[in-house]
Formats: structure tokens, sequence, C-alpha cells
């Protein structure tokens, strides 16, 4: 079969919504065979047109875009059964089982990008003491009279399981474990079917597990986003935290505590400062509340029996 007949019957059974892109492709066709994207921007997607330029249905012509074989292109829209038929694979009957479609990258909301900007603003901070200081004042109104009724270790323990629930309740909400899960699947299924070709020797089967997989890399950047959308959030519910921290604590040159601090005994270490250097420039408040935040953290997933860690479709 003619590659370019495979690489539309393969857009189509990924996607029944390419069918129709392609079908307005052709009707567009003028004369001289090419198409550009003014003239059916209003009929199918910027998507679905990048689509046919990556796969190579559509290659660069003197004034906009040809399709690399008019017929071969009808055939494989004739040749196509929908989306119950696989991708082509090897002679062995290896099929791909996670379309593109259901690994696309997710995309974030205004709020998502507000919520990223002024968190990349609240980490100026962390060197700047005027804005420190502001941020201080403000939590202090919240935190600071229960610094009063209790050691300010156990105030650390407190911020650190607060942290923790609202840390683990974020990655469980705004994480698609089930869209990770798919890309893993798709990227081992890939991984799978090209060593077989490459132990059949079918070099034609190898070209296009090649063109898949670099299709699947861009994958890569929205699986990134994925991951680290709901740490938007939480930096942005936790930066506060910690510049309280510091502002209650008197870390910075010139800066005073504005709470009550008696030494720390720590794990191995002793009776420390919380201002002690403990591991390496580590001070002794940072380990503290790390090693709080990281019990506490176990605990609530165990508690609410929620797994972080994407899980096979193969292996459920």
């Amino acid at each position: 079969m003619a590659r370019t007949e495979q690489k539309v019957r393969d857009l189509v059974d990924d996607d029944d919504g390419m069918r129709g892109a392609i079908e307005t492709v052709l009707a567009h066709v003028d004369d001289d065979g090419e198409v550009t994207w003014v003239d059916v921007k209003g009929d199918l997607t910027s998507g679905q047109w990048g689509r046919l330029i990556e796969r190579g249905v559509l290659v660069e012509g003197d004034a906009g875009f040809r399709l690399a074989d008019a017929e071969e292109v009808r055939a494989g829209l004739n040749g196509s059964t929908g989306a119950t038929d696989s991708k082509s694979t090897s002679s062995s009957g290896s099929t791909s089982t996670t379309s593109d479609d259901e690994v696309e990258g997710s995309s974030w909301s205004k709020y998502d990008k507000g919520a990223a900007v002024v968190t990349v603003a609240l980490f100026a901070g962390y060197s700047w003491a005027p804005l420190r200081n502001v941020i201080g004042g403000v939590m202090d109104v919240f935190l600071g009279p229960l610094a009063t009724l209790m050691p300010f270790y156990a105030v650390v323990m407190i911020l650190a399981l607060a942290t923790g629930l609202y840390s683990t309740l974020l990655q469980a909400n705004l994480m698609d474990m089930e869209k990770m899960s798919k890309y893993q699947d798709r990227m081992k299924d890939i991984q799978e079917r090209r060593k077989q070709a490459k132990e059949e020797g079918n070099d034609e089967e190898l070209d296009r597990i090649q063109e898949e997989q670099m299709e699947a890399m861009g994958d890569q950047m929205g699986m990134f986003k994925e991951q680290f959308r709901p740490m938007v959030w939480i930096m942005f519910f936790t930066i506060p935290v910690f510049l309280w921290m510091y502002w209650g604590i008197g870390i910075g040159p010139n800066a005073d505590s504005h709470v009550v601090l008696e030494n720390l005994v720590l794990p191995l270490m002793g009776e420390v400062a919380w201002t002690d250097q403990v591991l390496g420039p580590i001070q002794a408040w940072i380990v503290w509340y790390f090693l709080c935040s990281m019990g506490f953290t176990q605990i609530i997933r165990k508690g609410l029996n929620i797994d972080m860690t994407p899980t096979s479709a193969s292996a459920s």
C-alpha cells in the first residue's frame, strides 16, 4: 500500500473528524492542485490542518500547500474503515492501543495562567524584604494567634499538615492520571512494535513507526503541562506560608523574629537553633518543615487512598 494512502487511513482511523477535514481540503484544491489555510479555515481546525502537514499528506507548494498524492488520498478515504480499525502494524498483527486524541496535552485555563503569574511574582519575596514583610504581616493576621497559643515547632507541624493535605488534593484533582497512563501505554506500544519491526527487517513499518514516534514526542509538552499545573497552585498557596515563616523567624540581613522561638530538637542532631545550618547550607527550620511535610503527606495519601503514580491500562 502506498505511504500517503496509509497515512490518510491512519489519520481517519484515529479521528473520525479527519475524514471531513481531508474531504474539505480535496474540495478546495484549485486548478494547480494547491490549497491554502485561508481557503479552509472555516471548515477545519488549525490542529487538523497541522496534522495533515505534519504527517506529510499536505506538502509545500508554490503559493500554498498541495496534496502529496491526490489519488492516494482519495484511495485512503475510500479504504478506511473508521475508528474500528487499528493502525497498520507489522505482519505479526501488533496494534497501537492509544490514539493521539487520547493523550493530547491539556490546556490551562485563565485561572491557571493567572496563578502562574502571581506565583512567579511571589518568588521575589524570598530576596526582597519589603515584599516579604508585607506578605508576612498579612499572613500573621491568620497565623499569628496560632503562634501565640503553642510552640513554634507545633505551628510548623500544623502548616506542614495543611500544605500536605491541599497539595495531595490538588494533585489528585488537577492531574489527569488516566491521560498520563495512556501516554505511557502509547510510548510502550511504539517501542514494542519498533523492536518487532527491527527483528523482522520491515523497513517500511520502521519508517511508519518513526513518524508516529516523532509525532508522539510532541505530546511530552502536554504531559509536562499536565504535571506542572497542580504545582503552580501548590506554590501559589505554599509560598505565602513560607514567606510568613521567613518573616516570623527573622531570616535575612538585619531581620528580627516576630514569634517566640525556642531551640528545636531534631532527630540524630539534637538541640539546634532554628537558623542553624544542619545539612550543608540548609537551616534547621527547613529540615523540620520537610520532615513533617513528607511524613504527613504519606499518611494523607494512604488514608485517602490516593495514588499519584500513573498505572498502565494493561496492568490494571
